[in-house]
């Protein structure tokens, strides 16, 4: 049996291979980190690198050693009051010897260990961040927009991780190398073998030819000895790279609310969730539309800059939103060439005659069209009129989903659990 040692030296990105494998190994670990980091972070600043820590326990390597009790020999350097085979009695409990009972005063001195500090680039963030999502019920329509980036494989390479290492390729590139810089000196050597041989048998050996012939032969024999089993050249590593795969159409509306009930800190809170939702799309899907709808009494739809900075403030009519949504729909995106998706984020406040008119709109119009509707619930206050009719929405449809944040501490699981992979097949069973 083979076995291969990679004793090449480390190109440029010679860490990368041990970083990939400490991410590996502390996942858990660092992806709690980063989900407790989002919540630090300001609204402009959530697609960044971080920097998190690991407490020092759980990287901690295990090790063997004696437990307490039992016969053992040991040495002890400077002993000059005990010889071999005396008995030392225990120390009683609570007093002298060994380790400490735990009682005593706080010392102002002394040394101890930070926890682990461990910087993560902006894509590896992102990467731990949105893994295991997905927009739910995406199905095939027209493949002519929505690209999804998957990894395929793409033949072989010379140079790559050990991991990627493919064995039979290596060793057939070995075979064929050392075949071409040895067959020749090999016929060679079985020409001047058969010569020395006819030599040997002559009546009167030519003893200087033979001679001359037998270093020769020791030469090349030396030479065909010396070409390398396996080198650097020979080795081939599978090949992956990340292919456009076209799925469908998407759009994804955003619908905030930003009527007068919606203080600065709720509407922060809002704007959290739709920068995560942005972030995971961009990052997920190469190509998909989004639409932005801000409302108070009245909705109006908005470019990117102005639904997350505009200062326009007002009552509140729900309703109003879901109409503009449904008429862009029924205007821009047919129902048969899209997947269209929708996200709600409001503070749950809304003119209580407006809130059975919102259900009415939703349940005729449209969830009949959408594949995934997601309503959150901004409100540290209990629930009105217009979370009640939602729920006779979410028990009667699949494709609607509803969550409550109470403060940003929320935003994340909440957001990992309205977009999880599988999500309506785990609903179902």
């Amino acid at each position: 049996m083979a076995h291969f040692i990679d004793r090449r030296l480390n190109g440029k990105n010679k860490s990368t291979l041990n970083r990939q494998r400490f991410i590996r190994r502390y996942k858990k670990q660092i992806k709690e980190a980063v989900s407790n980091a989002i919540n630090k972070r300001s609204v402009t600043d959530m697609s960044s690198g971080e920097s998190i820590s690991i407490p020092q326990r759980d990287i901690s390597e295990p090790l063997f050693h004696q437990g307490k009790g039992g016969d053992r020999e040991r040495v002890h350097p400077g002993n000059d009051q005990f010889s071999s085979g005396d008995q030392i009695k225990r120390p009683p409990q609570g007093q002298g010897g060994g380790g400490g009972s735990g009682e005593g005063e706080a010392s102002n001195q002394g040394e101890g260990e930070d926890d682990f500090v461990f910087s993560i680039s902006k894509d590896e963030y992102l990467d731990l961040l949105f893994e295991d999502l997905e927009l739910p019920n995406l199905q095939q329509s027209q493949l002519d927009k929505l690209v999804q980036m998957k990894t395929h494989r793409a033949g072989f390479c010379n140079d790559g991780m050990p991991t990627n290492l493919d064995i039979v390729r290596s060793l057939q590139g070995s075979l064929a190398r050392r075949v071409a810089m040895s067959a020749g000196k090999k016929r060679k050597l079985r020409a001047l073998e058969e010569e020395l041989a006819s030599l040997l048998a002559e009546p009167v050996p030519q003893q200087s030819r033979i001679q001359a012939l037998e270093e020769e032969i020791a030469h090349l024999k030396s030479r065909i000895a010396a070409v390398p089993f396996i080198d650097n050249y020979d080795l081939r590593f599978r090949n992956y790279e990340k292919r456009p795969h076209p799925t469908s159409k998407a759009v994804m509306f955003c619908l905030m609310d930003v009527s007068g009930s919606m203080d600065q800190a709720t509407k922060d809170m809002a704007k959290r969730f739709y920068i995560l939702l942005y972030q995971f799309l961009t990052r997920t899907y190469k190509d998909i539309e989004v639409v932005y709808i801000r409302h108070h009494t009245q909705a109006k739809e908005v470019d990117e800059q102005e639904f997350f900075y505009s200062q326009e403030t007002g009552g509140t009519i729900v309703s109003s939103a879901l109409k503009l949504m449904d008429d862009i729909i029924r205007e821009r995106y047919a129902q048969g060439d899209w997947n269209i998706y929708a996200a709600q984020a409001s503070d749950g406040d809304n003119w209580a005659d407006d809130s059975p008119h919102c259900g009415e709109i939703l349940r005729s119009r449209l969830l009949k069209m959408v594949r995934y509707y997601a309503y959150i619930e901004i409100t540290t206050r209990a629930h009105q009129s217009l979370w009640r009719e939602y729920q006779v929405l979410a028990s009667q449809n699949d494709n609607f989903a509803m969550q409550h944040i109470r403060s940003v501490e929320d935003i994340y699981p909440i957001f990992r659990e309205l977009f999880k992979k599988n999500r309506q097949q785990q609903g179902a069973a």
